[in-house]
């Protein structure tokens, strides 16, 4: 009977080696790392071309050579040690290729040592018994595409520090940062990378365990928790991942056999000269293997409601990076292996977990990066809007005086803005290494900085795309972003910032309750521009739209300090309508003490419309203008 079980054991053994090997097994994290067998742990690791590989660690006292047996033709070594503990320290003593031996951590090791230490652990993966099937049923049930989805981005240790300069920990987070959220009104959480990784200066987009949360941050069950508490109070959880390269430190994945194993055997391609890394070999079937489990790791063990796949770009092309590139079979520069990858996994991913966010941070004009595989596209179903982003902060940073000369940034966007589905961010790279703070970017004085600031993100909100904002936006902290300090709180003492903060509270609010603003987001029915011609008075003027017909919102945006008497605005139907926001509103920050009176219609055909109303644009400012008793609309 036990000679049955150790072969059954070693059959599964081989025929997931075996998928590994062909780029088919997604569940990877299962069968490598350490893996408990009683009161002894069989070690798994790929390593194909590596003359022995051996574990060293607390059980052995780092000396004595534990040696694992390669599986032939798999390129993967495997062997039971006896009374391993759980939480001891170890690695893997690999004798390269080369003949040195190198000490290598476990890449699929699921905690490491604090640093400056970095051995792996031994650890379990934890069974949970999660309690937000309420939170994943309904998100199964309700398309994202069609429901609001304003995201709040954070560093996890610098969002707030102790006075000690001491991070927050996880269980701290949970009872501070997720109620902070939730009075605010945002829909989702977004954390920068939180896999292991050495260096914070990195701000975690160089990792080294890609399965471990980082120990500096901690444990994998915190997080568990942390996700769970989040979605019990409504709140989605996303994680920016980092598939395209990793950290070269000595005792990670670089040449971990003595030859480019992870990375490409070109050292054009496995060099990542901009950001110091190397690059994942993506036509390798086992890499495809590993990042792919990867994935599912995050999303499968932390409930996680989606991932913001970092430089998609620099898996797409082979000139993307500083330096000297070599051209595809092809001759073009187009990274045909990284393509491929891009699509299976997005493909396995939404195989899984359909209604799951797959965001792309690509920076190019890559065409159909958010359509389905099946018709040409990379499959997300998100990219961020960076052209939107870097338009829209150089039109609002300059002098509104010469904004009419430059009205095109603002309205060029509205040219391609259903040609994929976009998320416009206003994220953590924008306010930071010397760029300044968003509300630091603003032109003129204090009062006008904060005006702007308001014009800006209301004009983010009521632009169709979904939302996203990093921390510390939400209160107009004035200097940029420092990774190594928390946020300026103290900052909420002054009137304007505590001003500021509610402004963002109330606009995050209105944007939920308005479906105009995010029912439509991905389809021209969603907008019907009525004047972005009047670049003299640099005044845009359009409509927001719900499934509906009675569900609209009119859009008047004035981008520089002058107010505007008397500005006709066509409507589609007669009526009466109301003032529903207005950025210059007291409450608000702004200076008006009352909104206007409401709007009667008048039978003077304006923008392409039978009817029209006269408003005043307050200086630097956005309003919103709802029906309140129309005529037509329940005919459409």
């Amino acid at each position: 009977m036990v000679q049955n079980e150790k072969e059954l054991k070693e059959k599964r053994l081989k025929e997931a080696l075996y998928l590994f090997n062909h780029g088919e097994y997604f569940d990877s994290y299962y069968t490598f790392g350490n893996k408990r067998e009683g009161e002894n742990v069989r070690f798994t690791v790929w390593a194909p071309e590596a003359c022995a590989v051996a574990v060293v660690g607390d059980f052995n006292d780092w000396e004595e050579n534990t040696l694992l047996e390669k599986i032939a033709e798999t390129g993967c070594w495997t062997g039971v040690v006896p009374q391993v503990e759980e939480g001891q320290c170890y690695k893997y003593k690999v004798t390269q290729v080369t003949g040195e031996v190198a000490y290598k951590i476990d890449p699929y090791a699921l905690e490491f040592e604090v640093r400056p230490n970095d051995a792996s652990i031994v650890k379990e993966l934890p069974q949970k018994n999660w309690k937000d099937g309420g939170w994943l049923s309904a998100r199964k049930r309700w398309p994202i595409y069609q429901r609001p989805l304003n995201i709040y981005e954070v560093h996890l240790s610098s969002w707030k520090q102790h006075d000690d300069g001491s991070w927050y920990t996880i269980p701290e987070l949970q009872e501070e940062l997720i109620p902070y959220v939730k009075e605010l009104g945002f829909t989702h959480i977004e954390f920068m990378p939180v896999m292991e990784h050495p260096l914070d200066a990195s701000w975690g987009y160089q990792t080294t365990g890609f399965f471990a949360l980082s120990s500096k941050y901690g444990t994998i069950e915190e997080f568990q928790d942390f996700v769970e508490a989040a979605h019990l109070e409504g709140i989605g959880i996303i994680m920016d991942w980092v598939p395209g390269h990793f950290n070269r430190n000595d005792y990670g994945l670089a040449y971990f056999d003595g030859t480019p194993q992870f990375e490409y055997a070109d050292p054009n391609r496995a060099n990542n000269n901009r950001w110091g890394t190397l690059n994942f070999d993506l036509s390798k079937k086992e890499i495809h293997s590993f990042l792919i489990s990867n994935a599912l790791f995050w999303i499968e063990t932390f409930h996680l409601d989606g991932l913001r796949v970092d430089a998609v770009s620099n898996m797409l092309y082979r000139d993307y990076d500083e330096g000297e590139w070599s051209p595809n079979e092809k001759g073009g520069n187009e990274n045909l292996e990284g393509i491929d990858f891009i699509k299976k996994l997005n493909t396995i991913v939404f195989s899984r977990h359909p209604s799951i966010i797959m965001a792309a941070e690509e920076s190019t004009s890559w065409k159909k990066v958010t359509k389905p595989v099946s018709d040409g596209g990379l499959g997300f179903n998100y990219k961020w809007n960076m052209g939107w982003m870097n338009d829209t902060l150089r039109f609002f940073e300059m002098d509104p005086l010469y904004r009419k000369d430059h009205f095109n940034l603002l309205t060029f966007s509205f040219m391609y803005a259903f040609n994929e589905n976009f998320i416009l961010p206003f994220s953590h790279d924008e306010v930071v290494h010397g760029k300044k703070s968003l509300m630091h970017k603003m032109h003129g004085d204090r009062y006008n900085q904060f005006a702007g600031l308001r014009t800006l993100k209301t004009y983010q909100m009521f632009h169709p795309g979904k939302k996203l904002n990093f921390m510390g936006n939400e209160f107009g902290q004035f200097l940029e972003w420092k990774f190594a300090e928390g946020l300026e709180w103290e900052s909420l003492e002054d009137e304007m910032n505590a001003q500021h903060l509610a402004f963002t509270k109330a606009l995050n609010q209105f944007y939920k309750e308005y479906r105009a603003l995010w029912e439509l987001d991905h389809t021209m029915e969603g907008i019907e521009i009525l004047d972005a011609d009047n670049k003299e008075e640099s005044v845009l003027l359009f409509l927001r739209k719900g499934k509906k017909p009675r569900d609209f919102l009119v859009i008047c945006c004035n981008f520089t300090p002058v107010e505007r008497q008397n500005v006709r605005v066509g409507v589609p139907f007669r009526g009466l309508y109301e003032e529903v926001w207005n950025t210059e509103l007291e409450q608000l920050g702004g200076t008006w003490t009352k909104g206007q009176e409401n709007f009667n219609t008048e039978t003077i055909e304006k923008h392409k419309q039978a009817y029209s109303i006269e408003v005043i644009l307050p200086a630097l400012s956005v309003i919103a203008i709802a029906p309140k008793y129309v005529y037509g609309a329940a005919k459409k």
